[in-house]
């Protein structure tokens, strides 16, 4: 059995299973955030990848996919429904942001998070190469570094937390807290997006387990009586901005674009692109656009709101209700305010290729990004690196992770919806000096900061924890 020297390991494969033109099934790149972060990362090392195969009781033995070892790993559909959709999406997802909808806390569901998390581990454990690295990947599975490390000992393994890590107060509900804390720091490294997430951390680590804490650092007592030293701290992921650059520059996504702002036909494009999900501030978001259109501070011809709610965990109830609520205020909204010319709002409950949101992106005169709560969001930093030519306004909630490094965005408290009508009017009135001036700084720290600099600040280390292993 071959070994690699780089394992991820994460909820889902890169990969998802389609129909090949054979009618065969086949394997096809998922066009995932995440996937796309790695991407270089893996192509750049001897790498393996362990992940869920995207189907229930999928029973299908480790594969070859563009140079990588993929390696399955089989869930029922009771582990989708307890581990998936209950403990880490009805329980941690909520608890993490904010508690902006009730996590419950379900012991069978806790039961079944530790029984999946393991199942990963040993995957990992039997494929990562003597003294090699494995990378776990979020909320799913924050017991997999502790449980690698009792397997593997020899292995150096790290972990990116690509959600907030919530404040201790919250944090401390949770009624798995020390296991959690204790999952995550068998890792050698565990990242956060933001700062401000690694000092949660680092004070739940102190409130709870007593460990002392020192900088980006956490000494970790050892059963052998030693210690052994954590790094905790943020490393802010980001995009591929060439490849969004070089999307951009294409004649024919180019004419996509031109040809959208025609069918659109207002005088400016405000657009939205989110998960279908209630992290993501949509409600708030039409609810500030559907007080400025009955203000009449917007006309229908003056601006169109195009919102792309992308499905997310339809098994979930919540979202059910959200997509039901979200779906009648924009009814509502239209009815009121769309003439036979205009639309209010154009809502598409539907994914789109890179390329489609690239020239939806070069459209937007404005881009609403609204969170109440993100570890990052992608989306500004998409936005922004195709904005070659320094137009167009980044409307940004100061609660995404994406705020620290975007300051030059018009920040907004979405809560505030007051406040968010006179930004987005701020935004439609922006004078094209103005938006230049922002723009510029934009793009310059999302190239600046890619998501190569991401992978290889991480992996620096990673190869520093090595060094000093090596060395005592």
């Amino acid at each position: 059995m071959s070994r690699a020297d780089l394992v991820v390991v994460a909820n889902r494969l890169p990969v998802d299973r389609v129909e090949g033109p054979d009618g065969e099934p086949a394997w096809r790149r998922s066009p995932g955030g995440l996937v796309t972060a790695l991407e270089q990362v893996m192509q750049s090392l001897d790498g393996a990848w362990v992940g869920w195969g995207g189907q229930p009781d999928l029973q299908v033995e480790p594969f070859e996919f563009d140079g990588n070892l993929l390696v399955p790993v089989s869930l029922t559909r009771a582990d989708l429904r307890d581990y998936y959709e209950g403990f880490s999406n009805g329980t941690i997802w909520p608890l993490y942001h904010d508690v902006i909808a009730a996590p419950e806390f379900k012991r069978s569901w806790w039961d079944a998070y530790v029984r999946v998390n393991r199942r990963f581990a040993e995957a990992a454990a039997e494929h990562v190469a003597d003294g090699g690295f494995v990378w776990v990947q979020d909320y799913q599975l924050q017991l997999v570094p502790q449980m690698v490390r009792e397997l593997r000992p020899d292995v150096t393994i790290g972990y990116f937390h690509h959600i907030p890590f919530p404040a201790y107060a919250l944090f401390a509900q949770l009624p798995w807290r020390r296991q959690v804390l204790d999952g995550l720091l068998g890792a050698d490294v565990v990242g956060f997006q933001r700062v401000a997430d690694a000092g949660n951390f680092q004070r739940s680590i102190r409130r709870l387990l007593k460990y002392p804490t020192k900088g980006d650092t956490i000494t970790v007592p050892t059963v052998e009586d030693e210690s052994r030293v954590v790094v905790a701290k943020s490393y802010p992921i980001s995009i591929d901005a060439s490849q969004f650059i070089e999307l951009a520059q294409r004649p024919d996504i180019i004419e996509r674009a031109k040809a959208l702002r025609e069918q659109v036909g207002s005088e400016k494009l405000m657009l939205g692109v989110d998960r279908l999900d209630y992290t993501k501030g949509i409600r708030h978001r039409l609810k500030a656009y559907g007080e400025l259109l009955a203000d009449g501070r917007i006309k229908g011809h003056e601006a169109t709101l195009v919102q792309i709610a992308s499905p997310s965990r339809p098994g979930v109830e919540a979202y059910q209700d959200l997509r039901d609520e979200i779906e009648m205020t924009v009814a509502r909204i239209n009815g009121d305010y769309s003439t036979v010319e205009n639309t209010a709002i154009r809502y598409l409950h539907q994914g789109y290729p890179r390329e489609e949101m690239v020239a939806l992106y070069l459209a937007a005169d404005v881009m609403l990004v609204t969170a109440l709560r993100d570890g990052m969001n992608l989306v500004a930093k998409e936005y922004v690196a195709v904005r070659g030519d320094n137009t167009g306004v980044l409307v940004l909630s100061e609660f995404a992770g994406a705020a620290d490094e975007l300051g030059s965005a018009l920040l907004v408290n979405p809560h505030d919806i007051e406040g968010m009508k006179d930004i987005m009017m701020r935004a439609v009135e922006m004078p094209e000096a103005e938006q230049a001036r922002r723009m510029k700084t934009m793009r310059r720290k999302v190239l600046d900061n890619d998501v190569e600099k991401w992978g290889r600040s991480f992996l620096d280390d990673i190869d520093e924890v090595r060094r000093r292993r090596n060395a005592s």
